[in-house]
């Protein structure tokens, strides 16, 4: 038993550096598990590379939504605040393809229509879609990102026959949430949920059984402007048990057998 972080990003520049001391202070906090999700072929092979070196981190092979259009809107001339190595979808998914044994899930993948234009969506479903074949075919759960295409990404994990699917930072409406909770998928609470009224409710509606934790670090921190951390899902599962009306005990035993599930 113990606390599992399904969404982190240790490769970011803002954490690779101090890796060993976050690890140190993710288990002074009972976190077992950090799951560093990939964005592109480069930040996949370096999560792996973290993953091999460190026991604690486990590895989710990933081609982050904007990078799977990125080309494209930059040909267009869209303006994307993006640095660093690119790729094609095609390169992208066969990377994903060639590797995805070495992963415990596939992530972080989705859809979205926060950055990306409507133009780009028909190119961005494609891709999600392969994505979602590869991880059903290979039998491993997915990691989800849907920011402003909530509903669409539903109805294509639902099309496909997806049910081991973790959904991070929900942003959509809580109700739509107790539907995708009803599917049996996952969803992830961040550690900013005490100042978020939408995770707030989440946490007092949604099923105990379809939950998990995350940090998505070093973003969405406990406090504005502070960078996150995985120590930091133990302070969400404190604020789980308050809510449940429980012990942490049995909080952290629910969210941990939720994980394993």
């Amino acid at each position: 038993m113990g606390l599992a972080d399904v969404h982190a990003h240790l490769t970011h520049p803002k954490l690779i550096g101090d890796v060993e001391a976050l690890l140190d202070r993710a288990r002074a906090a009972g976190v077992t598990t950090i799951i560093s999700n990939g964005l592109n072929p480069r930040d996949n092979a370096a999560v792996l590379e973290l993953a091999v070196r460190h026991s604690l981190i486990k590895q989710a092979m990933g081609f982050y939504p904007f990078d799977t259009v990125l080309p494209e809107m930059r040909a267009a001339g869209v303006d994307y605040p993006r640095e660093g190595e690119e790729c094609s979808s095609d390169e992208g998914v066969a990377y994903v393809r060639a590797h995805i044994e070495q992963a415990l899930a596939v992530g972080e993948i989705g859809l979205d229509g926060h950055w990306v234009p409507e133009r780009f969506w028909p190119r961005q479903e494609a891709v999600f879609r392969e994505l979602i074949a590869l991880a059903l075919e290979a039998d491993k759960p997915i990691i989800i990102h849907s920011r402003k295409r909530e509903q669409r990404a539903l109805e294509i994990l639902e099309e496909m026959g997806a049910v081991r699917v973790n959904w991070h930072c929900f942003g959509s409406r809580v109700k739509l949430a107790r539907r995708i909770a009803d599917r049996g998928h996952y969803l992830s609470i961040p550690a900013n949920a005490r100042r978020s009224e939408s995770f707030t409710r989440m946490l007092e509606t949604l099923p105990h059984t379809q939950l998990l934790l995350e940090t998505d670090c070093p973003y969405l921190g406990p406090e504005p402007g502070t960078q996150n951390e995985p120590a930091n899902i133990a302070g969400t599962a404190a604020y789980a048990a308050a809510i449940w009306g429980v012990s942490m005990q049995v909080a952290e035993a629910q969210l941990s057998e939720n994980f394993e599930r």
